[in-house]
C-alpha cells in the first residue's frame, strides 16, 4: 500500500460522491429525520453500502475495459435498447439538475433574507454553470480540488448544525445498526423509499465508469489493473464515508430537534424569536412538515440566525457541487450512446435550459411549498430510473468476454 499512489488515484470517487450530497439527498435526509426520527438511519446505511458496491462495479468496468458504461452498452446492445437507455439516463440527469437549481435558488433566497426572490435565484443558477466551465479549462485535478473544497464546506456547515443540536448518540447508534421501525406507517415507508432513490443515482454509474479513465493504466498488465481497481475502491470508500457522515448530520439534527413537533410548537418559538418567517407555520396541532426552505427557517428560530445562514451556505454548496457532475454525466452518456461530441458549453446550455424552464415557472407562479415539493417527485423519478442503470452495469461486469479475469462472479 502506498499513500502516494492513493493520492494519484484520488479524485474520481470524490466527484462521484457529490451525487450523494445533492439537494435531493439533503431534502430526503431532513424529512426522514422529522417524520421518522432516528428509525430510518439503517436504511441510509444500507443504501450507501449498496451504492458503494455498484460504484465499485462501474469503476472496475472503466478500468479493465478502457470504456465507460455507455460505450460498453453501445457495443453490446442493439439500437432500440440503446436509445431507451439513453432517454432514461437523460431524464435522470435533467431531474437531478432540477434539484440542483431548486436547492441553489432556495439557498440564495435565504442568504439574501428574501430580497432575491426564488425566480431570481433560479436565474442566477444559469450563470454558475459557466463558472465551472471556466474552471474546467484549468484541468481536471484543479476541478477535483475545487469540489473537494465544496464537500469540506458541507461537512463544516452541517457539522456545525450537528454540534449545535447535540443529537442523542444512543438513539443514533440504535437507529443505524438495528433495522426496525416501530409504529411506522405510510409516511415513514415513503421516506424509506425516498432515501434509496435519493442516495443511489442512476447516472452516477455512467459517470464513475468514465471518470476513472482520467488515470493512465496499462491494461495489458494485470497487476497494474488490479492495483488501479484497489486504489479506486479505497478512494470510493473514503469518499462515500464522508458523504454518509454528512447525511447522518442532517438526519440526526432534524430527528433530535423536530421529530413529533407540531406547527403550533414551531410557530410559538418563531414568534418569540421575532422571525419574519413565523407565518410559514400555522398555529395548529398538525405534525410539522419540513423541507429545505422550512428546515433552514426552523433552525433559525430554534438556534439563532447563524444556524439559518450556515444551513443556507451548506445547501448552496450542495447545489453548486452537483452541477458539474451532471454536465459530465450528460456528456459521457451522449458521446457513448449517440457518438455525438458536443462542447461542454453546448451540453450545459441544453441540460440547464431544460431544467430551468419548469423550475422557473413554478418559482414565478407558485410558492416555495410547490418548489420544494418538486424535490419529492424528482426523488421518486430517480428511483424509477435505477433499473436502467443497474441492469447494464450488473450485466456487463459479469460477462467473462468483457471483463476476462476481472468478471464479477456473483
Amino acid at each position: 500500500f502506498s499513500f502516494r499512489k492513493l493520492w494519484a488515484f484520488t479524485g474520481p470517487g470524490f466527484l462521484m460522491s457529490i451525487a450523494y450530497l445533492d439537494p435531493g439527498n439533503i431534502e430526503s435526509d431532513l424529512q426522514s429525520g422529522a417524520v421518522a426520527g432516528f428509525k430510518l438511519l439503517w436504511v441510509l446505511l444500507l443504501a450507501t453500502i449498496i451504492g458503494l458496491l455498484l460504484q465499485r462495479l462501474a469503476a472496475r468496468l472503466g478500468v479493465v475495459t478502457g470504456l465507460h458504461l455507455a460505450e460498453v452498452c453501445t457495443g453490446g446492445l442493439g439500437w432500440f435498447p440503446r436509445i431507451i437507455l439513453w432517454l432514461m439516463v437523460e431524464l435522470a440527469i435533467i431531474g437531478s439538475d432540477m434539484q440542483e437549481v431548486i436547492g441553489s435558488a432556495i439557498a440564495i433566497n435565504l442568504l439574501s433574507v428574501g430580497k432575491i426572490p426564488l425566480w431570481g435565484g433560479v436565474l442566477i443558477t444559469i450563470a454558475d454553470t459557466f463558472v465551472f466551465l471556466f474552471l474546467d479549462k484549468y484541468g481536471l485535478r484543479k476541478l477535483e480540488a475545487f469540489f473537494g473544497l465544496l464537500i469540506t464546506i458541507m461537512a463544516l456547515t452541517f457539522g456545525y448544525e450537528y454540534v449545535t443540536v447535540k443529537p442523542n448518540q444512543e438513539k443514533l447508534l440504535q437507529g443505524l445498526f438495528i433495522p426496525y421501525c416501530r409504529d411506522c406507517g405510510t409516511p415513514q415507508l415513503e421516506q424509506a423509499v425516498g432515501i434509496v432513490g435519493a442516495v443511489i443515482m442512476p447516472h452516477n454509474m455512467y459517470l464513475h465508469s468514465a471518470l476513472v479513465k482520467s488515470r493512465q493504466v496499462n491494461r495489458a498488465d494485470k497487476r497494474e489493473v488490479r492495483e488501479a481497481n484497489k486504489y479506486f475502491f479505497i478512494e470510493s470508500c473514503i469518499a462515500l464515508f464522508v458523504s454518509f457522515i454528512i447525511n447522518i448530520f442532517v438526519v440526526t439534527v432534524f430527528a433530535e430537534a423536530f421529530f413529533n413537533k407540531t406547527n403550533a410548537d414551531v410557530n410559538q418559538v418563531c414568534v418569540n424569536s421575532s422571525s419574519p418567517h413565523s407565518s410559514l407555520f400555522p398555529n395548529n396541532n398538525e405534525t410539522l412538515e419540513v423541507d429545505i426552505y422550512k428546515g433552514g427557517v426552523v433552525l433559525g428560530c430554534y438556534f439563532g440566525p447563524a444556524a439559518l445562514y450556515i444551513w443556507a451556505i451548506g445547501i448552496l454548496a450542495a447545489g453548486q457541487s452537483s452541477t458539474m457532475t451532471g454536465t459530465y454525466s450528460g456528456q459521457f452518456v451522449m458521446e457513448g450512446f449517440l457518438n455525438l461530441r458536443w462542447s461542454r458549453f453546448a451540453r450545459v446550455l441544453l441540460t440547464r435550459s431544460i431544467a430551468v424552464t419548469p423550475t422557473l415557472f413554478v418559482a414565478i407562479f407558485q410558492d416555495v411549498e410547490h418548489l420544494t415539493g418538486m424535490n419529492d417527485f424528482l426523488n421518486v423519478l430517480m428511483s424509477l430510473q435505477l433499473p436502467f442503470a443497474l441492469i447494464p452495469v450488473l450485466t456487463f461486469t459479469s460477462l467473462p468476454s468483457v471483463m476476462h479475469d476481472f468478471a464479477n462472479g456473483l
